[in-house]
């Protein structure tokens, strides 16, 4: 399965939502711009039209003021998610994350647990194919989430994020806490986010023997590396979060990294934070697939310039003399 995520990102780029609060209100105040960039992700070969409730809980909402918006935002976003996986015949999924007052105590758990009930809910009363539940730097809170979604009779994907200790807040090893995801009942479990395809690479294959239920990688497309394995640390941590395009991974290293990660028995794909439908589309053909937006995949064979066409040679010529 392919699922693209990385709404946050591409929606701040195109300049309808602010980096720093990262508050979706997009979903209210351009809910045409929500709808085309799920059926671009589509068009690029995405399985999933993941509703756009990413940081859309409670306690975002209440740092700008806006706790009103909670749920016309979330049953928003959900509605337009679920507009365009009825019209493509994707999967639908909702969507919860980490909240940010999470801190392992009673009073953090009971407010954490709050926030996923009620988004959990309204995903829930939307028909929903199932809940992502991701970015979890707690194995603790992931499993919270986990609670609220399989109560409320619904599957989970659930994803962790991965710092620069190659372990949860709590010290558990990636394998051990999506190991204790699946026995929890998760149907999917792995990582996404934090980690871009290098570093996150070689942690999938201990997760993978660990459990017995389809592991998920949704790495974020950036060029992190061993002295630098998080995003947030890249150039010494001067590019997060705003100034990370010149770490941006080619579509050739997004299908790499697909390939690899199918070798070692991942199945359920994707990107994070940073992803375009152009990253999607070259993940989507590195698992053989042909999307509809494979149509206009590049051909440098009719390249003014670089093309193989004989009617070209003397434009090639003239080209490579310039050179």
């Amino acid at each position: 399965m392919l699922c693209a995520e990385g709404y946050l990102f591409e929606l701040e780029r195109r300049g309808y939502l602010q980096a720093g609060a990262y508050v979706p209100e997009v979903v209210l105040e351009h809910p045409h711009l929500v709808e085309q960039l799920h059926r671009e992700f589509v068009h690029a070969g995405s399985d999933v039209v993941e509703a756009f409730t990413y940081y859309g809980h409670r306690e975002k909402l209440r740092l700008i003021g806006k706790e009103d918006l909670l749920e016309p935002l979330n049953r928003g976003a959900l509605a337009i998610a679920g507009r365009v996986a009825g019209e493509t015949g994707a999967l639908l999924a909702g969507n919860v994350c980490n909240t940010n007052v999470y801190l392992e105590d009673a009073a953090s758990r009971r407010a954490a647990r709050a926030m996923f009930d009620e988004q959990v809910a309204w995903a829930a009363e939307a028909g929903v194919d199932f809940v992502i539940a991701e970015t979890f730097q707690f194995g603790g809170e992931a499993l919270l989430a986990l609670e609220a979604i399989r109560a409320a009779g619904l599957d989970a994907v659930v994803t962790l994020a991965i710092h620069r200790e190659p372990c949860t807040r709590e010290g558990w090893s990636p394998e051990d806490a999506c190991r204790r995801l699946a026995d929890a009942g998760a149907a999917v479990v792995g990582l996404n986010c934090i980690r871009g395809p290098q570093t996150m690479l070689p942690l999938l294959g201990a997760v993978r023997a660990a459990v017995d239920v389809p592991v998920a990688a949704l790495p974020v497309p950036y060029r992190t590396h061993g002295a630098e394995p998080t995003f947030q640390s890249l150039d010494g941590g001067r590019s997060f979060p705003v100034a990370l395009d010149p770490h941006t991974c080619s579509r050739y290293e997004v299908a790499e990294f697909a390939r690899a990660a199918l070798e070692l028995g991942v199945a359920y794909l994707g990107l994070c934070c940073g992803a375009a439908p152009h990253h999607i589309r070259a993940m989507a053909e590195a698992m053989g697939r042909t999307p509809p937006a494979s149509r206009y995949s590049p051909d440098m064979s009719k390249h003014a310039y670089l093309g193989s066409d004989p009617s070209l040679q003397i434009e090639n010529v003239a080209f490579a003399e310039r050179l």
